[in-house]
């Protein structure tokens, strides 16, 4: 019998049907970590989950630690091997966020269900890439860099503002029409049969356009850095965000570090407005007031108005 671990079976990234926002946004935070996280809304069933697996094997080479609903402090961030201390072994055990940093990225899935304080953890160690204990006879640092995406049915309950705006980019997921519902039914009958296949071209083409994406996000990752921002793109965000009233300034640097991410993905030298107007909806929807509330996180057709002027030559 062969000891190979089996290969997961999910989708591949590059066949993924639709839900263009949420593929951009997990590239742009892979390119530009320092966005702090993406927050994916939608209802059940719409492929969140599939794509974020799906995102991490083609990234990182490996399913995302994912955070359950029930965890723990000691779960996340770490405690004492109760085992090794009954025999009276004092042993250190890591928790997930660890984990998350050995595999580059923790998925939490229905953040919203999460308890409050377990949420803010996540959030501050994502942001700041420390995580400190100092508890039960632990006192320690650690540097942790991994990647973050929760998802949320806004059905079965909201976030805190206060939460929310920790996200950086946030990303609704879109109702398929006929057509796409069509080609994905297709896709996912295709992949279940050519899984059975010792020899499948379907995979095997998959997988190179999985890895021509891994190698593009890595050039970007590399070239991000020289990326230029020209002042006039700093006046149009700050403008945008007085415009849609957005809540806090952190939105707005979210706004710019994800519009040179784009500008990175796609081999530019600078920043211009086109990307700038592309990642708007994203880092700002859920600072508005009306999100803050909890009344809608859709960027509406009265959203992009307040801004058509501003993007006008």
């Amino acid at each position: 019998m062969s000891g190979a671990v089996p290969e997961p079976r999910i989708l591949p990234y590059s066949r993924v049907v639709a839900q263009d926002e949420l593929k951009l946004a997990l590239e742009l935070h892979h390119v530009v970590p320092r966005i702090g996280g993406v927050l994916m809304a939608g209802p059940r069933g719409t492929a969140k989950s599939t794509l974020v697996r799906a995102f991490a094997l083609m990234a990182h080479g490996e399913l995302p630690v994912t955070l359950p609903i029930n965890a723990t402090d000691d779960r996340v961030v770490g405690g004492w091997d109760l085992d090794a201390l009954i025999r009276g072994e004092p042993r250190p055990q890591p928790g997930l966020l660890e984990d998350a940093a050995d595999k580059g990225l923790l998925y939490v899935d229905e953040v919203n269900l999460l308890d409050d304080h377990l949420v803010d953890i996540i959030l501050d160690v994502a942001a700041t890439g420390v995580l400190s204990v100092q508890r039960e006879g632990l006192d320690t640092a650690k540097y942790l860099s991994f990647g973050l995406v929760g998802t949320m049915n806004p059905e079965e309950g909201g976030l805190r503002p206060q939460l929310l705006d920790r996200f950086g980019l946030m990303v609704t997921a879109e109702t398929l029409d006929a057509t796409a519902r069509h080609l994905l039914l297709r896709t996912v009958l295709d992949f279940e049969l050519e899984l059975e296949r010792e020899d499948s071209a379907w995979l095997s083409a998959a997988r190179r356009d999985d890895a021509r994406t891994r190698d593009r996000l890595t050039a970007a990752r590399r070239r991000v850095r020289d990326v230029d921002v020209p002042d006039h793109v700093l006046e149009l965000c700050a403008r945008a965000a007085e415009r849609t009233e957005a809540v806090g300034q952190r939105g707005e640097i979210v706004a710019v570090l994800a519009a040179r991410a784009l500008a990175a993905l796609e081999d530019a030298d600078r920043v211009t407005p086109g990307h700038l107007r592309r990642v708007l909806p994203m880092a700002l929807r859920h600072r508005r007031p009306e999100a803050v509330h909890g009344d809608t996180f859709d960027w509406e057709p009265d959203d992009e108005a307040r801004l058509q002027d501003l993007f006008e030559v």
